[in-house]
């Protein structure tokens, strides 16, 4: 024992001991709570204490070579142990006691380790830079308080070490700034919504129709407000019928729905197929404008849609600007009284920016300097206005928009609905027919009808039973049903 090397291990291993438990003291009893504290207590430290009890062991067998090179060429090669000596008691009963306190600390460590690594704290904000846009859209979700493991991971042993494996190259990716910008969705890492959706939502349980109020203003002078409500087909009119109708349909389990996409990111689907498993009917659509590839369909691996094809954005979406402007007009948050706010607001949320500091001094300038410009009276006397509307829309920025990473609503489309990306058009388009002569339909009232819409004071009103044809804010003529709402909402407001 009496080496160098012994020492300065169990000096490393008794300091790393004390640290860890005097941290867990403080942050258990003075409440003090931080991601890099649980690094420290549950990784950084445990490290350290069992390279210094390595360095015992190593010290001791280093020692024991040399006295038998040296002036002992007689010692045994494996030390003795013999309890009838007060010194070898001791010793043992010291490594007994010790080795039982290391193991239940390790025990306890693990535990707390495996725990922290699964927490919100340590999958948003370890990783600052690289995971911020998924952390505050997170944050802002209707999962805000699901941990990111029980989608991500899900139960189970198998899926724990995948991630874990694979968070190795994410810890290397990061720490040699080897990551891509913006992070690309692991649509094909991702495990089966069955097991993992379905442990909360319950699909033979989405029946009900569902009542959805907008509101939305054009970008004029008066904001000019413009409402729409929709009754959303969730299920089938009557409870009875189940998912025998409706937008969820789709992943009726008497129903097989097959299809074939583009690999990276399932925005093309050139091949439907349906399966009735029931009847045994199948019917196979193509897109007759966008063939599938041999590649495409070759070997069959096709997939087999669930939640995540149209709820691809359940904790992380990504607001288009005139969807978090509107809504920050009706919460007031943007003063709906400064005119011409809605169309100021967009040409600086659509404008490109290197950096969200940048971002935010351009935001606030060129809102001063429009004002005073167009609207001296209200910059002179109403400048309370113009600053609540510069801090909305600034806010609004930094929940959605990071231009650091790249990460906005284009690059992650959100396939729920159909205006800032193709959504439910990349199969419902007229344009995938079967053999037969059958269409997947553009059909808006098949998942919704529209009960009201129109100015507030002038709003066109439907029957209960009845359905409005849409009517674009704007007369942009049949536009409307020649395109599709993407191919100008994507970039126009």
């Amino acid at each position: 024992m009496y080496n160098w090397t012994s020492v300065i291990g169990a000096v490393i291993a008794i300091i790393s001991l004390f640290m860890i438990v005097f941290l867990i003291v403080v942050s258990f009893f003075i409440e003090v709570t931080s991601s890099y504290l649980g690094i420290v207590i549950y990784i950084i430290l445990p490290i350290f204490l069992i390279l210094g009890l390595i360095l015992i062991p190593i010290g001791m067998v280093r020692k024991r070579r040399r006295m038998r090179r040296q002036e002992e060429a007689g010692l045994p090669r494996w030390p003795r142990v013999d309890l009838n000596l007060k010194q070898h008691r001791n010793a043992f009963s010291v490594f007994v006691i010790s080795s039982t306190a290391f193991l239940f600390l390790s025990a306890v460590g693990t535990y707390e380790a495996f725990h922290f690594t699964e927490s919100v704290e340590f999958c948003g904000n370890i990783c600052h830079n690289v995971m911020h846009p998924e952390y505050i859209t997170y944050q802002n979700s209707a999962h805000a308080r699901v941990p990111c493991v029980d989608c991500h991971v899900g139960s189970g042993a198998d899926w724990y070490v995948r991630s874990k494996l694979s968070g190795l190259y994410q810890v290397y990716s990061v720490l040699f700034k080897k990551y891509p910008k913006p992070i690309p969705t692991p649509i094909t890492d991702l495990r089966p919504a069955q097991e993992t959706c379905e442990r909360c939502h319950w699909p033979e349980q989405f029946y009900a129709p569902k009542l959805r109020t907008e509101k939305h203003y054009l970008a004029d002078e008066n904001n000019t407000e413009w409402d729409i409500i929709l009754k959303m087909k969730i299920g089938s009119e009557y409870h009875a019928l189940g998912l025998e109708e409706g937008i969820h349909w789709h992943i009726n389990p008497n129903v097989k729905i097959e299809y074939a996409a583009d690999p990276d990111d399932r925005e093309i689907i050139p091949w439907v197929r349906y399966t009735n498993l029931e009847t045994g009917e199948v019917h196979t659509y193509m897109d007759e404008e966008n063939m599938p590839d041999s590649a495409m369909i070759a070997g069959e691996k096709f997939r087999h849609m669930d939640c995540i094809d149209c709820h691809n954005r359940p904790s992380h979406e990504y607001y288009s600007p005139p969807f978090f402007t509107d809504n920050s007009l009706t919460r007031g948050d943007i003063p709906r009284e400064l005119p011409d706010i809605k169309q100021v607001a967009m040409g600086l949320l659509y404008a490109g920016y290197e950096g969200t500091d940048s971002a935010l001094a351009t935001i606030e300038k060129d809102i001063r300097e429009y004002y005073e410009l167009m609207y001296p009276e209200i910059y002179q006397d109403q400048f309370p206005l113009i600053q609540q509307a510069i801090t909305g829309i600034q806010e609004d920025f930094t929940q959605n928009m990071f231009p650091e990473m790249k990460a906005q609503w284009d690059v992650y489309p959100n396939h729920i609905g159909h205006i800032n990306s193709e959504g439910c058009y990349r199969c419902h388009n007229d344009r995938h027919k079967s053999a037969s002569g059958r269409v997947i339909s553009k059909d808006c009232n098949l998942c919704h009808d529209i009960l009201a819409q129109g100015n507030p004071d002038r709003l066109n009103m439907a029957g209960v039973r009845d359905s409005l044809e849409f009517i674009h804010p704007i007369d942009i003529g049949e536009a409307w049903k020649e395109f599709h709402c993407v191919d100008c909402h994507r970039y126009l407001y």
